[in-house]
């Protein structure tokens, strides 16, 4: 115990030894390096193996480094790419009993075992760019446990002896052999259905990736993929989402456009924003204009050809407008000037078919009146709802009363509020001039109305101010960053409820 090792022929002249008096080294070239002390003989192996993953790191190829210590010697490879390769391993012998035999077990080779980077305890950024540290065990067990015990061989009967049985027959009691069980190739796949977790992209983690080090994402990063693996999700049957607020000026436009975006974009599937406005709505001025002009009414005029099936579905290009950029359409409400024509319910009815025919993912803007007949179908004929409100009093109240009104009609309504998405914006023409204080009051006041919202519903997401978002066309990439993953997460909580 405590006594020097033995030397061992190491080549490139890497050993790693741990004695048993609970220090360790890391001998590389003739230098020694001592390995930082550990909670336990296993701790110190670890510890001792980062560093000679770090020395297989810095040469860029790998290196066999001779093992040692109280429970036996062996010889590992250690790879670049983290990985450790037990070549052989021989537990140092241990008498059972004083009259026992030594006994060596063979020589093992365990399989190759993964290792995860992390920084080596002790080692300084000058030392390695990265180093890994041994998350299972790469050393072979304790040879106590997998020594194989010595047997007593029984005396044998003398032959002086008679046997009590000697005129019967000697039989030998075998247990029964057990049946012969074969699976059926239906029930085995050489598939492996675990998903690859694909390195960091963002952040430092990115960086480092980039230079070559594969790092794991970020929790962060990791919670952007889910939400995007959640909206590029494709479901049987069209979808209809109805964004509804009774107070103009709560950002349901502002919302229809980024939903649609964001939809559009990532799950592929064929959207569009319809502006269902009683009269005339603004879905068309904070979008692209195709080169026509044609609304709703136009394509509720030409339903019977729409829906013919000779029609092929290039002919819708007709009466919407597409978004260069963003990906989706949008149908426009009714602009005519004298304002002579209000949407009726069986006109929704109509639209909804023909757009349902051509469309995976339906986003419908509305108006204020939750008493006019074209808000009261589109309700009908929604899958999702989604509330939007500004970081102003009346507009929150004018949420929940929206919420109150179709609660109390019970039925498919009542369970639309009850599994309603609330968007809180901070975008307003007003935030524009705040500064100081008054942008704290203004933040706090969108939390306070945020957890107001929260018991009653079942998502909702805050959407920090963006000045893209308060006049002219809105485009996705012309978003802040922040405000882009934002309104991801939005989309992620509603397309969860389809």
């Amino acid at each position: 115990m405590g006594t020097a090792p033995t030397e061992v022929l190491a080549f490139p002249n890497i050993r790693a030894i741990v004695r048993d008096n609970g220090t360790a080294e890391v001998i590389v070239a003739g230098n020694s390096r001592v390995v930082p002390a550990g909670e336990s003989l296993q701790d110190l192996r670890n510890n001792a193996l980062a560093l000679v993953v770090g020395e297989a790191q810095t040469l860029q190829r790998p290196v066999r480094v001779q093992i040692e210590d109280p429970e036996g010697h062996g010889e590992l490879i250690v790879h670049p790419d983290n990985k450790i390769e037990s070549v052989s391993y021989e537990p140092r012998p241990v008498r059972r009993r004083a009259e026992a035999p030594e006994t060596t077990p063979e020589t093992v080779a365990p399989p190759v075992i993964d290792t995860v980077p992390v920084a080596a305890p002790g080692t300084s950024p000058g030392q390695r760019t990265a180093v890994a540290a041994v998350d299972r065990q790469p050393w072979p067990p304790n040879p106590v446990e997998t020594e194989p015990a010595t047997e007593t061989p029984e005396p044998a009967h003398s032959e002086a002896q008679p046997s009590a049985a000697a005129d019967e027959p000697q039989t030998t009691a075998t247990a029964p052999e057990a049946p012969l069980t074969r699976r059926s190739l239906k029930e085995t796949s050489f598939l492996v259905s675990a998903p690859v977790l694909e390195p960091a992209t963002q952040g430092w983690r990115g960086t480092l990736t980039r230079l070559g080090f594969r790092m794991d994402p970020s929790a962060e990063e990791l919670s952007e993929r889910e939400d995007i693996r959640t909206v590029s999700q494709h479901w049987p049957g069209p979808r209809t989402i109805a964004v509804v607020n009774r107070k103009g000026g709560a950002n349901k436009t502002p919302t229809v456009v980024m939903l649609s975006a964001i939809l559009a974009r990532y799950s592929g599937a064929a959207t569009v924003a319809w502006d269902n406005n009683e009269s005339q709505g603004t879905l068309g001025w904070r979008t692209e204009k195709g080169s026509h002009d044609r609304s709703v009414l136009d394509l509720i005029d030409a339903s019977t050809e729409l829906l013919s099936p000779a029609t092929n579905a290039a002919e819708i290009a007709k009466f919407v407008h597409h978004q260069t950029a963003d990906k989706f359409d949008v149908l426009r409400s009714d602009e005519n000037e004298e304002g002579d024509h209000e949407v009726t319910a069986e006109e929704v009815d109509i639209a909804h078919q023909v757009l349902t025919r051509y469309y995976r993912l339906v986003v419908m803007d509305s108006g204020n009146t939750a008493r006019a007949a074209n808000w009261r179908r589109m309700i009908e004929h929604t899958n999702q709802l989604v509330v939007p409100v500004t970081a102003i009093e009346d507009r929150a109240e004018a949420a929940r009363l929206t919420l109150q009104t179709l609660e109390s009609r019970g039925g498919h309504d009542a369970e639309l509020a009850r599994n309603a998405v609330v968007i809180v914006s901070e975008s307003t023409d007003a935030k524009r001039s705040m500064t100081g204080d008054a942008l704290k009051r203004a933040k706090d006041e969108a939390q306070r109305i945020a957890d107001g919202f929260e018991p009653f519903v079942r998502a909702v997401v805050r959407i920090p101010y963006d000045p893209a978002l308060v006049n002219g066309p809105i485009r996705h990439e012309a978003l802040q960053p922040a405000t882009r993953r934002a309104w991801l997460a939005a989309a992620a909580a509603i397309a969860a409820g389809f």
